[in-house]
């Protein structure tokens, strides 16, 4: 399971930023490349939710095997608009919605199997493992995303994700069975509901769920990249590649050098500091690119880059501390037969948030420019997770020795 999760990773972070790429060549407005977050939302919020409860009903092994398939076969369109040049950026808003769908269903299936497979007190060991596949893939990804693009066309590119997925599909076919525990609920919309009303209840994973949404509605600067390319700091699809390749490079870094997290007890006020140097991470990165801004009309801009590639890496590293700790919370304080939903509700978060900041971010980019919106989106994520740790001491006081939902 995690080798195909790292290779899904790879493959699904590479069409991302080629999808970006080829929006954004096809209509040269970052609003456009924003819609795309927009159109990935309501997919994700609707199959994430419904795909949390089919979890809770079927085996988890047919669930994931099901959508890895669906998410195959959309590599495939992709592959195959491009290489007919086709040019439709409806068409892509379309491909986008539908693999946000199978993705949506997907991901909490992965998720939800972890806590069958292993004890509690692996589980920050084992999110940290997943995490470093995340971000293996968010590296090689975009890295690849930039270059391949430049080298083979987006066709090229696509096809690489059809390749990556396939092998991804293979490993899966070694998973035991895994149906679910307890009593078995119809995965209707009682389920659904049955489940929201459980997370209503338990404040802890809540905060989990908050403060995550603070941080990448507000302040997830990856929509900027393409322009930042092409406009800012030069270097068209390679620099946007380089800028998405960063965070994922702290993600990596903070895997590697993950082993402490297991003895971390305040594992709350983890999350509320881990994202709050992701707001000062972005707050930084703004200001280089406003460097960038003065200077882009000579060569001294390009050297910037590597300035605004740090500080996304700073930013990774405070962004997977945080998903380490606020997955584990999730896992340890939720009964199994409802982890599904909860993954769900997880899934809908950690994914929409990004994709509805792409809409805020790239909104805001075009209203002002790319340094204002990074500067004010880092402050904005800052000043409100702030707030809520002083308006919510249970949660900044979490015991992962006593753990309460």
């Amino acid at each position: 399971m995690w080798l195909g999760t790292l290779l899904s990773s790879i493959g699904s972070q590479l069409t991302t930023v080629a999808v970006g790429l080829q929006v954004y060549d096809l209509t040269g407005s970052t609003f456009s490349v924003g819609l795309v977050g927009l159109f990935s939302l309501g997919p994700l919020i609707v199959f994430g939710l419904y795909g949390g409860a089919l979890v809770d009903r079927f085996d988890r092994r047919r669930v994931i095997i099901t959508s890895s398939g669906g998410l195959f076969g959309i590599a495939v369109a992709f592959t195959a608009q491009a290489l007919a040049g086709l040019e439709n950026v409806w068409l892509m808003y379309v491909l986008v919605a539908v693999q946000s769908g199978f993705f949506a269903v997907n991901s909490p299936a992965r998720m939800a199997i972890l806590p069958r497979l292993l004890p509690p007190e692996m589980l920050p060991a084992a999110n940290a493992l997943s995490g470093l596949a995340g971000s293996v893939g968010m590296t090689m990804g975009p890295l690849l995303a930039g270059f391949w693009v430049a080298w083979f066309g987006f066709g090229g590119t696509y096809l690489t994700e059809v390749l990556l997925l396939g092998i991804a599909l293979t490993t899966l076919v070694a998973l035991p069975a895994m149906p679910p525990l307890g009593e078995i609920r119809r995965s209707g919309l009682a389920s659904v509901l049955e489940g929201l009303n459980y997370l209503r209840t338990r404040p802890n994973v809540r905060m989990t769920f908050i403060v995550d949404l603070i941080a990448m509605i507000f302040a997830m600067p990856r929509v900027l990249f393409p322009a930042l390319g092409a406009v800012v700091i030069g270097g068209g699809a390679t620099t946007a590649g380089i800028l998405g390749a960063g965070i994922a490079v702290g993600a990596l870094l903070a895997g590697v050098f993950s082993g402490p997290v297991s003895r971390v007890r305040r594992q709350g006020l983890a999350v509320l500091t881990a994202i709050t140097a992701w707001g000062a991470s972005i707050v930084l990165f703004g200001v280089v690119v406003g460097l960038a801004g003065r200077t882009s009309e000579d060569a001294s801009a390009h050297w910037l880059l590597w300035p605004a590639f740090v500080m996304l890496v700073f930013s990774g590293m405070a962004d997977s501390v945080s998903a380490v700790f606020r997955s584990t919370i999730l896992q340890t304080a939720t009964p199994d037969h409802m982890r599904g939903r909860l993954q769900g509700v997880f899934i809908v978060v950690v994914a929409g948030g990004p994709r509805l900041g792409d809409l805020v971010v790239g909104s805001a980019a075009d209203l002002t420019d790319e340094s204002i919106a990074a500067i004010a989106g880092g402050l904005t994520c800052i000043v409100l997770v702030v707030l809520l740790g002083i308006l919510q001491p249970r949660f900044r006081n979490y015991d992962a020795r006593h753990p309460q939902a």
